[in-house]
């Protein structure tokens, strides 16, 4: 009698399974049509079986694990230079910090701001330097990202309340490349050559030098853009600073480097800034592990004497700190018209605090 039970017992068993049924699954059991059934036992099922209702068990458990959420969020522009420079520092945070290595623990949110989307036109007739960095600052602001990456060149010399800037990685080459496909120099440019430049600070310097040349001042776009118009023959020579050139290893394409005493940097040239929010203690322990002191003493220096003069895109303004043989900040700057016919230059050495 008891063997014709089990008989039964298997028969509608294998009556019920043989139909869809629904399946769930908790820590080592699994329930189906009414029945448990313990995941270690052997009884009754035939392997098949057992097989299909393990993996539907596993199945269950890895949908209801929680997706890793990332430790750091990195708010960044979305062009190659800028994606470039998030990917440097997340490279230095997963090496300085180990629980940063983990995979996922770092992520990359690209965020459009509004001097991205207008290029057909000056940087002046639509707001200025700040069209870079607003909308990740209101994205820090907001909590969807824990740290912002800049370039320093891009910053207005204001922070938005509720962030802190404390970062500087280490200053990349802060002079200008000279890129053209017929002249190895400025000087060998031809009287007439159009060169493509949305800098009035370099706009001053080469008229300054070179009056008989030209000069496009809304030459925008990124890097890859920059020189494509270069070689589609939109103009005859550009500038980009060498340091992006660098970043992006696309060093093949200068022709000339330019010296500082021929071509002053842009305030901050070659920096990145990294930027948190006022509160968070965790994310500026983070960054104060990248910081490299010296480049953000000096780009203090060089962001006083801009906010200074209240310098805006629309005043060609250049300036440039560094170390002497005796260890002092010495601080050269420049202030000049955009026709490049009047300009004041300024040095100053002063002790390194």
């Amino acid at each position: 009698m008891e063997t014709l039970t089990s008989l039964c017992a298997s028969q509608t068993l294998v009556s019920h399974t043989a139909r869809p049924m629904p399946i769930s699954a908790s820590g080592s059991s699994v329930s189906a049509n009414g029945y448990a059934y313990s995941l270690n036992s052997r009884a009754f099922l035939p392997r098949k079986q057992r097989m299909s209702i393990i993996k539907a068990s596993v199945a269950v458990e890895q949908q209801t694990e929680k997706p890793k959420v990332a430790l750091v969020r990195i708010g960044t522009r979305g062009s190659p230079l800028a994606l470039a420079q998030a990917h440097e520092t997340r490279e230095k945070l997963m090496a300085a910090h180990s629980e940063l290595a983990e995979e996922g623990a770092i992520e990359i949110v690209i965020i459009k701001t509004t001097g991205d989307k207008i290029l057909s036109q000056p940087l002046a007739d639509i707001g200025g330097k700040g069209l870079f960095t607003k909308e990740i600052d209101e994205a820090l602001i907001n909590g969807d990202i824990d740290i912002a990456v800049h370039s320093m060149k891009d910053v207005p010399t204001y922070l938005p309340e509720q962030t802190i800037l404390p970062c500087n990685m280490e200053r990349e080459d802060v002079r200008d490349a000279f890129i053209s496909l017929n002249a190895s120099s400025l000087a060998d440019l031809a009287a007439g050559s159009i060169i493509g430049t949305a800098s009035l600070r370099r706009k001053s310097q080469i008229l300054h030098r070179y009056p008989s040349l030209k000069v496009v001042e809304n030459f925008r776009g990124n890097v890859q853009t920059r020189l494509r118009k270069l070689n589609e023959g939109v103009v005859h020579a550009t500038l980009l600073a060498l340091a992006g050139l660098r970043r992006l290893n696309m060093t093949e394409n200068v022709t000339a480097t330019l010296s500082i005493d021929d071509m002053l940097p842009a305030v901050a040239q070659g920096a990145i800034g990294i930027a948190c929010r006022t509160n968070d203690d965790k994310m500026a322990e983070y960054l104060a592990s990248l910081n490299h002191e010296e480049t953000r003493l000096a780009v203090t220096c060089e962001r006083a004497f801009l906010e200074t003069l209240d310098g805006s895109c629309r005043t060609p303004i250049a300036g440039y700190a560094s170390r002497d043989e005796n260890g002092d900040c010495l601080f050269k700057g420049l202030v000049a018209s955009p026709d490049g016919t009047r300009g004041v230059c300024i040095f100053h050495s002063i002790p390194f605090i």
